[in-house]
This record gives structure tokens, sequence and C-alpha cells, in this order.
């Protein structure tokens, strides 16, 4: 493996998200387990990420935290994936990109917390309200296969992630175009080399 790519992760966090999209770029990367007890707050892992939080990635001695910038900047990084449009045909790939990775991620975490906004509130939060959010994404993922349009690109990595826990963990609803949408990324090979390496992970530190 080589050292120019480093991955921090805990295989029960949003780092399987990072897995992910790791396995569909083909690269060789190292991956560093950092448990929740210890090393997650720990000095060294802090001067990786002040936030304490995983995934965190090192590339070729620069730091990228947050999933949706590791998605875009993995794309970015190494092109010959192909998981990135073409630079005139990216709108659709940021926009829902970082729709879901902002007002959607707002939405659903608030309304997990019981958290409805007022009328009035809702104008200060980016995403209005968790029905308006939840409306908003299937639309786009009705639209098309993926959610750029026809090709599968490192925002359907992120995306799907979403919808996938989502739907599994009851904080979006099962509705018909989340789980065909969610079905057409699940059978991606990266996707299945991802999930394997990190049920592996977890499955090693239950017989510890």
């Amino acid at each position: 493996m080589s050292d120019g790519l480093v991955f921090y992760t805990n295989p029960q966090s949003r780092g399987r998200i990072a897995r992910w999209m790791l396995e569909e770029i083909g690269a060789d990367y190292r991956t560093e387990v950092i448990d929740y007890a210890e090393r997650m707050k720990s000095a060294a892992y802090l001067a990786i990420n002040p936030m304490g939080k995983v995934p965190a990635i090192v590339h070729q001695g620069k730091v990228v935290t947050e999933v949706a910038a590791i998605c875009a900047y993995l794309a970015d990084a190494f092109p010959e994936a192909g998981l990135a449009p073409r630079p005139e045909a990216r709108a659709d790939y940021y926009r829902w990109l970082f729709f879901a990775a902002g007002p959607l991620e707002q939405a659903v975490t608030n309304n997990y917390a019981k958290f409805d906004p007022s009328p009035e509130q809702s104008r200060m939060f980016g995403y209005g309200n968790y029905a308006t959010a939840v409306d908003a994404i299937e639309r786009a993922v009705s639209a098309n296969p993926y959610i750029a349009g026809e090709q599968f690109t490192a925002a359907d990595v992120y995306v799907g992630s979403a919808i996938g826990w989502g739907t599994m963990f009851g904080t979006l609803p099962k509705r018909d175009a989340f789980l065909a949408y969610f079905a057409r990324l699940s059978g991606r090979e990266a996707y299945v080399r991802a999930s394997a390496k990190d049920d592996a992970l977890i499955a090693e530190s239950a017989t510890a």
C-alpha cells in the first residue's frame, strides 16, 4: 500500500462513504482505524482533524476532511476513474452533492432530533423544512438513472449513501424512487468491496 494516500476511518461511521469512494477510484491507500474511545480525541489525530471526527484522508501530505469534500477531491485527483463529469457538465453534479451534504443532512438530523422549525424559523434554514428537502431529493433521483444524469459519479457515492442509510435506519421514508436508486448503486463492485472491508473490521473488533 502506498503512504501517498492514507485513510483515517472507523467502520461504524461516515467513513464507509469515503471507503466506497476510495474503492471506486481504484488507487492504493493505507487504512488507519481510529477508535472512538482513545485515538479519536488524541493529540495525534486532532492534528489531522481538529473536530475529532472521521473520516479524513491525507493525500501527498495534504489533509481533506468532510465526506462530500473527500468525494469531490478524489474524483479530481484521480481523473482516470471517470467519477466527475466534464467541467461544462457539472451543474447537477455539484448541485446535488452539496445539497445532500448541506440542506438534506441538516433536515434529516434536525428531524431525528425532533426539531421542527416554525414557518418563521424555516426562512433561516437552508432546507426550509424536512418535507421540502425530502421531496426535492426524491425528484432529483427520479429524473435520471444517476444523480447527475446518465453517468455514475462521485456525487452518487455521497447521495446514494445518504439515501441508503436513511431508508435503512428510518431517517428517510422508504419511497419507491429512493429504493430503486439505491438498488442501482449497491450492486457496484466497489460498493460491495468497500462494505466487505468495513464489515470485516467490525467483526475483528467484536472478537478482539
